[in-house]
This record gives C-alpha cells, sequence and structure tokens, in this order.
C-alpha cells in the first residue's frame, strides 16, 4: 500500500515539473569567441563543430577576408577571417599554415542546417553564455551595425557581448560575394 502512495506521489512530483518545464521559455545559450579582441555570442542552434586551426589553401582571386578552403573532417569548407570581414582593426600577423601555432585561433564550422561549408576563423573560444548571465545593453546612438550582428549585451564583468547571427550572415550578399 506505501509503494503505491509513492509511486502516486512521484507520478505528481513529475507531472508537476514537466508542467513547469512546458511554462518556462526556453533559455538562449551561446558559444562565446573572441575576434580581434570584441566578444561575439554565436547561437548554439546555428554553430556547428569546433575545429583547431589547419592547413588552408589559398584561393586565388577572392576577397582579403576570405582565407581559402580548409579540409574539416574530409569535407572542404571555406575559410573567412571574421575580423577582416567585419572591418576590425587587424591583429599581428601570424602564419595560419602553422599548425602547431597554439594560439592561432580556431575553425567554428557553421551548422549543418545553414547549408552553408564554411568556418569562421576566431582568435579564443570564451565557453558558453546563457541568457540569464547577460543583460541587454542599449545599441549606441547613431552606431551602424550589419544586420547579421544582433543585439548586444553586458556580462557581470562589464564586458560587451555582440550577438552574431549565422542565419543572417549566409544570406548576406558581401559575405556570399568572395571573388573580387
Amino acid at each position: 500500500m506505501a509503494n503505491k502512495e509513492a509511486l502516486r506521489e512521484l507520478q505528481q512530483r513529475l507531472a508537476d515539473r514537466l508542467q513547469m518545464v512546458r511554462q518556462q521559455a526556453p533559455a538562449r545559450s551561446w558559444l562565446a569567441v573572441e575576434i580581434a579582441g570584441h566578444g561575439f555570442l554565436l547561437s548554439l542552434d546555428q554553430a556547428g563543430e569546433i575545429f583547431p586551426l589547419s592547413t588552408i589553401q589559398p584561393v586565388p582571386h577572392s576577397q582579403a577576408w576570405f582565407l581559402g578552403v580548409a579540409n574539416l573532417r574530409g569535407q572542404l569548407h571555406g575559410v573567412v577571417d571574421m575580423a577582416a570581414f567585419l572591418g576590425l582593426p587587424q591583429r599581428q600577423a601570424r602564419n595560419l599554415n602553422e599548425v602547431a601555432a597554439r594560439d592561432a585561433g580556431r575553425l567554428i564550422a557553421f551548422n549543418s542546417g545553414l547549408q552553408m561549408n564554411a568556418a569562421l576563423l576566431i582568435d579564443r573560444l570564451m565557453g558558453l553564455r546563457n541568457a540569464t548571465a547577460l543583460t541587454p545593453a542599449p545599441d549606441a546612438a547613431g552606431a551602424v551595425k550589419p544586420h547579421f550582428i544582433g543585439q548586444q549585451f553586458n556580462d557581470a564583468l562589464g564586458r560587451t557581448w555582440y550577438e552574431l547571427d549565422l542565419a543572417g550572415l549566409v544570406a548576406d550578399e558581401a559575405f556570399l560575394k568572395i571573388d573580387v
């Protein structure tokens, strides 16, 4: 008899928790990265696999920000230097073909759902960020930003983070035009 009541109580607690989870909005989560000293947030459902910097084969007659192609798990991906694409101040020169260079950066592939075999060159991984740890920040007055740069956030340390919408980036004409 006690077992039946304990089972009913467990079922009721589970049903209550499921109902509570359904009512709560899903929390947004991002992969935080650093590009040319700026913090960017990549949505976890848009970002793909993270790769160490690998050999990049240059592509002739392409934009300066298009570094070339890299073989990532047997598939060719176009590699984009996001700092150069965004027009951010250039970092110190580095040998992109020296795989052993520890702080040479990382490549972040696009999620396969975006149907783009591309990877972004970033400087540093900064971990995961949750919406509860960030506060929306007002946009700077008169600041012009590309349509794929979303909301601006501040963390508890006062660092500014910019949401980078990879789906918007994939649809951007300038991003798709790699030839000069």
